[in-house]
């Protein structure tokens, strides 16, 4: 099942330090690829409640849930969480996020939806933007910005939660961040900043409130040490993701720095907590990356993922790293959102579809809800990927579950949606 590979090299080094020779595991991509679809809850049947604990549960499985507000069919944080249980429904998560105060919105690599748990590390996060933008401030804004800070704040303290709509009536666009006005650009800097909280949504629009109003005193008050925290930003990385680079780790939460995960590395080598092991790509060739040391054992005991087709949202977290998700899938993935249509190679937005342990093609689709439809204008199968009967009856029953998730009545498909994916 494994393969081994004998080398000079120190794990971690790059150079034998006392002349012995060092074993590296080799992990094959299809098992690379199963690890990685469980760690990200896409190993398992897609079953199982949606609501509370159990919905937290999922969450705190894959980290956290991106946010995007393209709504071509559903939005990408509620596509998440709808291909892993597929009785989830949005006002759960909104429950959890508005009324338990179980979740809260951040930015990892982009805005997300994470467990209250991991708050108290946001902290380190908070403290690092906003020493960058007091350092930066006169390369990102034009005077006045900051004296909006007190304002919003005292504004927010006495008559409560504001959305930027609400702020900022009759000032000028005066090139802060994507030319928002004074008062807009403030309330982004006090929520990156940790002073403001998202406390909710209404459609898309974010309201937000003290943090001390939002985030529950248990998680809001603890201070982490330094260590602690990459410790933790680490191994949390490493858990998700299975198997990782020192690249991957840092960009995992996007909380620590890329030098302060190489030294986590360091350490945890020399300690031997953990091991290198090369993962074959799907074009065979090996990614030297970090490991628990019970890696192969885990593996092994792994079943092999339900023959399922599931629809994914561009932004599923199997699927946020493109880079690695190209190098275990053969899979190259890009959104043409902001290519002029007559450049676009597929669509608008595109979903990959996965079947099993593979992804097998991608397919437009969109939601007209106020027609009752769900229209599929074209599936591309990948190469060397057919569709006979029974592969086009499931995805086809997909696309039935994804219309009623959508609040659609039926699928119509376009007169040559099935492209040829030789």
């Amino acid at each position: 099942m494994f393969q081994h590979v004998t080398t000079g090299l120190e794990p971690g080094r790059g150079r034998a330090t006392d002349g012995r020779m060092s074993v590296i595991p080799v992990l094959p991509n299809a098992l690379a690829r199963r690890l990685f679809l469980h760690r990200h809850g896409l190993g398992d049947m897609p079953a199982g409640p949606a609501k509370g604990v159990a919905l937290c549960g999922v969450i705190d499985r894959i980290g956290f849930v991106q946010v995007d507000s393209i709504n071509t069919v559903e939005r990408a944080h509620h596509m998440i969480l709808w291909s892993r249980r597929p009785s989830y429904r949005p006002p759960a998560l909104k429950r959890l996020t508005e009324k338990d105060r179980a979740l809260f919105e951040h930015w990892t690599h982009d805005a997300s939806i994470l467990p209250i748990g991991v708050f108290p590390h946001w902290k380190h996060r908070f403290a690092r933007a906003h020493d960058r933008l007091r350092r930066d401030w006169n390369r990102w804004f034009s005077d006045g910005y900051e004296a909006q800070l007190d304002t919003i704040l005292n504004r927010i303290a006495v008559e409560g939660p504001v959305s930027s709509s609400e702020v900022g009536e009759g000032e000028e666009r005066r090139g802060g961040w994507w030319e928002w006005h004074p008062s807009k650009t403030a309330l982004e800097w006090l929520w990156r900043t940790g002073q403001l909280s998202v406390t909710r949504r209404e459609g898309f629009r974010k309201y937000f409130d003290l943090t001390e109003r939002v985030i529950p005193d248990p998680h809001r008050l603890p201070d982490i040490p330094a260590d602690d925290h990459i410790n933790w930003a680490c191994s949390t990385a490493l858990d998700r993701l299975g198997f990782a680079t020192t690249g991957e780790l840092q960009a995992y939460w996007n909380a620590i720095t890329p030098e302060e995960a190489r030294a986590w590395a360091r350490a945890e080598l020399a300690a031997g907590r953990l091991i290198e092991v090369d993962i074959e790509g799907a074009d065979g060739k090996p990614r030297r990356s970090l490991a628990r040391p019970d890696l192969m054992e885990e593996v092994a005991s792994l079943p092999p993922a339900p023959n399922r087709l599931r629809i994914l949202s561009p932004f599923d977290p199997a699927l946020r790293d493109r880079a690695r998700a190209e190098r275990l899938f053969g899979f190259f993935y890009r959104i043409e959102v902001f290519v002029p249509e007559p450049k676009r190679q597929y669509g608008y937005y595109v979903f990959p579809v996965m079947e099993g342990e593979r992804l097998i093609g991608r397919i437009d689709a969109k939601a007209f809800r106020d027609q009752g439809a769900l229209r599929v204008r074209a599936y591309w199968p990948e190469a060397r990927q057919t569709m006979p009967k029974v592969r086009l009856a499931r995805l086809k029953a997909e696309l039935a579950r994804l219309a009623d998730f959508a609040g659609c009545e039926r699928v119509e498909f376009t007169e040559g949606w099935l492209r040829d994916g030789s």
